[in-house]
């Protein structure tokens, strides 16, 4: 009697030559589970193959994927693994839970100079710092859409630190992405750079700037949300795999059908507010204060606190 194949990748499935995988990969469409949820239609849509062969493919899926349940005491075990990076503000971290968590995505959005990339330098350097002082031991994957990396900000916050600078800088590997592909490509590829360089903290600044730019006009919203939400699928992922935490900055536009109250809606829709773990509302104030809202946590309540933003960096 033949020995039964093993189905591993999505080429072991019925129907599913190297083209067809392909064409699923490049809609990100790359593992067993991902298509044993798909709908044969949309399985047909994407890879070429009949609806008959795609209905063969789905139930092959679906028989060699498991799932695995973990209790929720080995999940509060694992939570006390998780590691925080300081924002610089105590008052800030106390308002997230501690810091920037590992294993999960912070995302600040709000007007221009509102911040956001501020706290993106701050923990950059944070990070580089030891577990007993506010970080991880560990450096930096900083992908730039915008060109708002700016070295000598990096420098005066590190030597506010005590750091050296000239190795502040080399322990973040800075992308200047220019196309929402070169983003999404520099997170496919990032795998070998984060265990290269002990990367624990990656920066998107900002997430959605080439998409909105490249993506235009409500024919283009639904391909502009899928990829985008292919793409924070991604940083969730290195996140988890690598225990390392993830923060994004997000554009915010205004919403005309809110009457009263602050009109401020981030991009991304549902998709990103799904996904990020924590979301951060950051707002100008006076002079070089910033007032900081806690709009979505698990397991933090709402509120606000206000920080400053001075040549040494965010402080209380």
């Amino acid at each position: 009697m033949p020995k039964e194949k093993s189905i591993k990748e999505l080429e072991d499935l019925p129907g599913i030559g190297p083209t067809s995988a392909e064409k699923l990969r490049a809609a990100g469409i790359d593992t067993l589970d991902k298509v044993a949820v798909m709908s044969p239609s949309e399985l047909n849509e994407l890879s070429g193959i009949s609806t008959e062969a795609a209905k063969k493919a789905i139930q092959v899926a679906k028989e060699s994927t498991t799932l695995e349940y973990t209790s929720g005491s080995e999940v509060y075990r694992q939570r006390k693994d998780v590691g925080k990076i300081s924002t610089g503000s105590k008052e800030l971290d106390e308002l997230i839970g501690g810091g920037l968590e590992t294993h999960s995505i912070t995302e600040t959005y709000g007007r221009f100079a509102s911040g956001k990339t501020q706290i993106g330098f701050q923990v950059c350097v944070n990070v580089q710092l030891p577990k007993d002082k506010g970080g991880l031991d560990g450096t930096v994957l900083f992908i730039d859409t915008e060109g708002t990396f700016r070295p000598e900000r990096i420098e005066s916050v590190a030597k506010a630190a005590g750091m050296d600078v000239e190795k502040a800088l080399d322990n973040i590997m800075v992308v200047r992405a220019t196309t929402t592909q070169q983003q999404v490509l520099t997170l496919e590829r990032a795998d070998k750079l984060i265990l290269e360089k002990n990367i624990k903290l990656i920066v998107v600044d900002s997430l959605t700037a080439l998409f909105r730019s490249e993506f235009i006009g409500r024919g283009a919203l639904g391909e502009r949300q899928q990829k985008l939400n292919q793409h924070i699928h991604r940083l969730q992922i290195l996140a988890d795999k690598y225990g390392l935490a993830v923060y994004i900055t997000n554009q915010v536009m205004d919403n005309p059908g809110i009457l009263f109250g602050d009109p401020t809606t981030p991009i991304g829709g549902n998709v990103l507010a799904h996904a990020a773990t924590t979301r951060l509302y950051l707002k100008k104030s006076k002079e070089d204060k910033r007032i900081a809202r806690l709009v979505d946590s698990p397991n933090m309540p709402e509120g606000e606190v206000v920080i400053k933003i001075t040549p040494n960096g965010i402080k209380d």
